[in-house]
Formats: C-alpha cells, sequence, structure tokens
C-alpha cells in the first residue's frame, strides 16, 4: 500500500524533482509515464490513474508541471490523489507559486519537503502551517535551531501548543447555498441545499469545543417530544473537519473537537428534499409589434416578512441583437450588460412577502433576428443573500470551549442562506 516515488515532471517529461522512497521504480519510467499520457490525450481517455506494464501511475497536473505518484503495490488512490493535492499546497505555502522555476530556485527545500510529508512511501504530515514552523526559507532562519513543534509528535497534527491571544473568540458561520432549477411551466425540476458550518477560531492553548446541533436522529434516541422531533433536522452526506472525534459523534452525536487556528470548515451537509423557491421570478413577453417586444418581470419573496433578503441580483436574458433596451423598475435600479447579453436588476433589499416589478422595452432589427429570438432563451439567474435564516431550519444549541487554564470565550453563531445555480427557465 505504499508509494514508490515522487516524480515533478514539466510538460515535456523532463524530470525536475524525483524522490525515490523504496528503490523499486527506476527513473526511466518517468519517460513511460509521459509517453502514456501523450497516447491517452490524443485518443480522448486521460484518466488521472494509469496502469501501465505492472505499475500504477497515479498524476495530476497544475500550471506547467505533473505531480506523479508511481506504485507497483495495489494503492490507495484516493488517499494517494488527495496527497499530492496536500503537498502542492505546500509549495504553494513555500514558494507562492508552484512552476519549474520556483523549485529549481528551492531546490534543497523541496527535496527537504519531500523528506517530510512521505516516509517509506507512506504519507506523513502534509499540514503547511505545522511544516513551516521547522523547515523554514531563508526569509524564516533564526539564529537557535528550532526543535520540531509538537504538533509533528502527537495526535493533534493540524494545530500547534503555545499558541496564545488576548482576547478568545470562536466564530461560526453556518451558511446554506441553495441550487434550484423551474421549469418554464413553473415545476421545480432540480432542488437541493448544500450546507456548512465555517469556523475562525481565535483560541489559547489546545481547547476542546463541542457543539450540538438540533439533530434528528439524537432526538429520536432522547426520546423527544413530538413538538422538538418537529423542529430536528435530518442531514445527509455529513462530512466532518479530521479534527473532529468520529466515535463520539457515532455514539451520542456530539460534535467534539480540538480546533485548527483561523479558519476552516468543520462540517458540510447536503438536504435534498423539495425546496420552495425563496424568490420567484415569472418573466411575461408582449410583442407589440413584429420589432418591437416588452418584458414585463415580476419577482416575489416567498419567505416570511421578518427576514430581508440584502444583495438581490436578477439576470435577465435579452436577445443577442436586442437594440436599446430600456427598463423601469418598482424596485432597485436595472441596467444592461452587453458582454452577457443580459438585463441586471440588483435591489438591495427585498422584504419578506413582496413584489417588485420591472419592465423591459427592446427592439429587434429585423424580422429573422426577431424569428431566431423565439427559440429557447437561457434562463433568469438569481443571487441573493438571506441573513439570519436557513431552509434547513438547522440551529446550533451550544457551542462550548473548554480548556485547562480555565479561560471564558466568547462564541458568535450566525446563519445566512445564499443563492448557489438558481436557475428559472424562461417560457
Amino acid at each position: 500500500m505504499a508509494t514508490s516515488a515522487i516524480f515533478i515532471l514539466d510538460l515535456k517529461g523532463k524530470v525536475i524533482l524525483c524522490r525515490d522512497y523504496r528503490g523499486d521504480v527506476a527513473p526511466k519510467n518517468a519517460e513511460k509515464f509521459i509517453t502514456r499520457v501523450n497516447e491517452l490525450e490524443e485518443s480522448g481517455r486521460i484518466t488521472p490513474i494509469i496502469n501501465h506494464e505492472g505499475i500504477t501511475y497515479i498524476y495530476v497536473q497544475y500550471s506547467n508541471l505533473y505531480l506523479v505518484a508511481v506504485a507497483r503495490e495495489n494503492i490507495n488512490a484516493a488517499s494517494i490523489l488527495l496527497f499530492l493535492h496536500k503537498l502542492r499546497e505546500v509549495f504553494v505555502h513555500y514558494f507562492n507559486e508552484l512552476e519549474e522555476e520556483s523549485l529549481r530556485d528551492n531546490f534543497v527545500i523541496a527535496y527537504e519537503l519531500l523528506d517530510e510529508v512521505m516516509d517509506y512511501g507512506y504519507p506523513q504530515f502534509t499540514e503547511a502551517q505545522i511544516l513551516a514552523e521547522y523547515i523554514k526559507t531563508d526569509a524564516y532562519k533564526m539564529e537557535v535551531q528550532a526543535r520540531p513543534p509538537m504538533a509533528v509528535t502527537n495526535a493533534v497534527s493540524w494545530r500547534s501548543e503555545g499558541i496564545k491571544y488576548k482576547k478568545n473568540e470562536v466564530f461560526l458561520d453556518v451558511v446554506e447555498s441553495v441550487n434550484l432549477l423551474v421549469n418554464s411551466n413553473g415545476t421545480v425540476v432540480r432542488s437541493e441545499v448544500l450546507g456548512a458550518l465555517k469556523m475562525r477560531t481565535f483560541l489559547t492553548g489546545m481547547p476542546e469545543c463541542k457543539l450540538g446541533l438540533n439533530d434528528k436522529v439524537l432526538f429520536e434516541s432522547q426520546g423527544r417530544s413530538p413538538q422538538d422531533k418537529k423542529k430536528a433536522v435530518d442531514l445527509e452526506d455529513m462530512k466532518f473537519h479530521q479534527c473532529v472525534r468520529l466515535t463520539r459523534f457515532e455514539s451520542d452525536r456530539t460534535i467534539s473537537f480540538i480546533p485548527p487556528d483561523g479558519a476552516f470548515d468543520l462540517m458540510t451537509y447536503r438536504l435534498s428534499h423539495n425546496v420552495k423557491p425563496l424568490i420567484w421570478v415569472e418573466c411575461l413577453v408582449e410583442k407589440h409589434s413584429r420589432s418591437r417586444t416588452d418584458y414585463l418581470v415580476k419577482a416575489r419573496s416567498q419567505f416570511k416578512d421578518r427576514s430581508t433578503a440584502t444583495q438581490v441580483e436578477i439576470l435577465l436574458p435579452l436577445p443577442p441583437d436586442a437594440i436599446a433596451p430600456t427598463p423601469r423598475t418598482s424596485q432597485g435600479t436595472a441596467t444592461y450588460a452587453p458582454e452577457k447579453d443580459a438585463m441586471v436588476w440588483k435591489i438591495k433589499n427585498f422584504p419578506g412577502g413582496r413584489e417588485f416589478v420591472m419592465r423591459c422595452r427592446f427592439a429587434l432589427p429585423s424580422v429573422p433576428a426577431e424569428e431566431e429570438s423565439t427559440g429557447r432563451m437561457p434562463p433568469i439567474r438569481v443571487n441573493f443573500e438571506l441573513p439570519y435564516f436557513t431552509v434547513s431550519g438547522i440551529q446550533v444549541r451550544y457551542l462550548k470551549v473548554i480548556e485547562k487554564s480555565g479561560y471564558q470565550a466568547l462564541p458568535w453563531v450566525r446563519y445566512i442562506t445564499t443563492a448557489g445555480e438558481y436557475e428559472i427557465r424562461m417560457s
């Protein structure tokens, strides 16, 4: 299950860096790899994993380079692909840009990093911030030789010891993105919610954090009342940051973790149940003559009036040959964007339970152009932000920070819903 070697090649297949970990793969295999890649590109069957003559090549292309992991044994391909992406992040952290010139200028550090991130073919530490504490570039050199940080020698590789802040704070953003596709007859074709718990932690020491949600599985196991169960949410496809103790979550549904320092995504999830469109847009087409057309656009907010959507932007597609589009709006401003072939209607604040109207008049240059425009138009696209609101109804019941020194931390929780791929087809 181990990687035999790591090659970094240019686009012509010339080896820039090579680190042989196990001695069972010859350097000439790099030439065979690039030959095989060219053959697959010509046939249109390119894949990130190539098996050729008993050797497995797993690679990613970045800028003008190939990062290639080579193995004779049967290895975990997904794990090695993740490792290569992490290796790229480490190089970018050190050299700002990962390209042939930056590697040639930093051969010594690059080889030192390859020695640290993998040992005898097995991935080790790929956290750039931890590696930077003891593998230092010229700009980071110190007079005293630094000892390896504790993060390298203990189980918490994502956080260093000795972190100190004057003010201990935790910021948690519950962000949900709504993907919606509505047919021209008003039928919802696709709807899903993609959610993420985004954290920023500024905490001293090695704190233990505990987070509780209104989880349906937890409420059912606790025998909560039917009233409480109605407020619970059933989340799908939950994925956690590596700091979360999964065994603890499986046993009592508590999200317990020692957080990394700074910003990270604690958890992502998905909901695939039918989502009611938060902002409904319909467009009525009025043709006054063979070359003059009016679009009457109605935008209606379908959430409670105590909420207000902000930064609302509605992109109304127009025929590419539309002449002098003239908009009038009951709220906000509308401007023609010729590079998008669309009228962009912006509404700064859109309260719940309200309806606003835009009328757009334009001319077409000829009868053939008008007939062309009657074909299927691109969909209307909607962007918005809805603060203090989640479609799923997810709630953070508690967020506790426990540290041996006993300090009090300030947790801040914020909810926001945004538009993802939010499209409404025109009739």
